[in-house]
């Protein structure tokens, strides 16, 4: 296990996706890597399915309408990526080149089976430019059973880094109690909640986060404005026809572990939150340690079942 001594720097991206285009959003994800990694992060992290865009439409547009959401889950799924696959290669030469490990949000084909059903994943890259891991959203919130399946425990985990142990949950999994617990559990000392979610409750939720965990959090939000989406969709006109510019403005923020701001939040516009992260300053758990003399083992017990859960089996 990696307990770094020197302070580094982290980033956080709040941007917008080209609209359902993955070579566009590639290119500019990579753009963005590299921008961060020559200002000296040694991790970026993007939001929530940055990679080809979030599909709001499932909260915009009603169920009965089925021609329209089968056409765009269509295009979804052409545009969501493979791991690995090109757009991996080509996200992991932008982290090489940066020298930094990056957490990026996409929506992954399930390429072990049919390729036509769907995962909100969390994609790890390490600094060498690897796909050293990934994690498939537990349980879609509401609309977004629409589009995307439930994944497995084979991958919550968390990963080793230089920077120390790093793992994430995405948007409303960090409402589950156990699936924090077990990032805590396992010695995360960088939490990564990417995320669609906004506002004061979010806001305070990451700061509750940090406290609990005694972690650094690192939540990276999608900004989405109506002009982003393209007029061939007809969307704009049909369910987005309330005033107001903004669909998602984004509240990006970095947290330390005693619930303060380190950078953010980011409200209304593009850009790269930065902190410096002290590992001296990682929180004290003397008081608090959850995972630890707070855990009471004798009262409670936690089991985690990681084992994959293939649709089928291969001898």
């Amino acid at each position: 296990m990696s307990n770094p001594s020197d302070p580094f720097t982290v980033a956080v991206v709040q941007a917008a996706p080209v609209f359902l285009d993955r070579e566009a959003t590639v290119a500019k994800a990579c753009e963005l890597i590299r921008e961060a990694g020559s200002k000296g992060a040694r991790l970026v992290v993007f939001p929530e399915s940055f990679i080809p865009t979030y599909p709001d439409w499932v909260w915009a547009i009603p169920a009965g309408e089925e021609s329209l959401l089968g056409q765009l889950y269509a295009e979804f799924l052409a545009q969501s990526i493979d791991i690995p696959g090109h757009d991996t290669l080509r996200l992991g030469e932008a982290a090489r080149e940066a020298g930094a490990w990056v957490a990026l949000g996409v929506s992954e084909r399930n390429g072990e089976a049919s390729g036509a059903s769907l995962y909100n994943t969390l994609l790890y890259l390490d600094d060498q430019g690897n796909v050293c891991g990934k994690h498939r959203k537990l349980v879609p919130t509401g609309g977004e059973r629409l589009v995307w399946s439930q994944g497995d425990g084979s991958t919550l985990a968390v990963y080793d880094t230089p920077m120390g142990k790093i793992g994430g949950l995405i948007c409303w999994e960090n409402y589950m109690p156990l699936a924090r617990y077990s990032l805590y559990a396992w010695g995360v000392r960088l939490y990564l909640a990417p995320t669609w979610d906004r506002g004061e409750a979010w806001l305070a939720t990451l700061r509750h986060i940090a406290r609990e965990g005694r972690v650094t959090v690192l939540s990276s939000g999608m900004l989405l404005r109506k002009t982003d989406l393209p007029d061939r969709l007809d969307l704009k006109q049909r369910f987005y026809a309330s005033p107001g510019e903004w669909i998602n403005r984004g509240d990006s923020a970095i947290v330390g572990p005693d619930g303060d701001f380190l950078a953010g939040p980011l409200r209304d516009r593009e850009g790269i939150l930065y902190a410096q992260v002290d590992p001296s300053q990682i929180g004290s758990k003397w008081m608090l340690d959850v995972a630890g003399h707070y855990a009471r083992p004798d009262v409670f017990e936690l089991t985690i079942h990681q084992e994959p859960r293939p649709l089928i089996a291969r001898d």
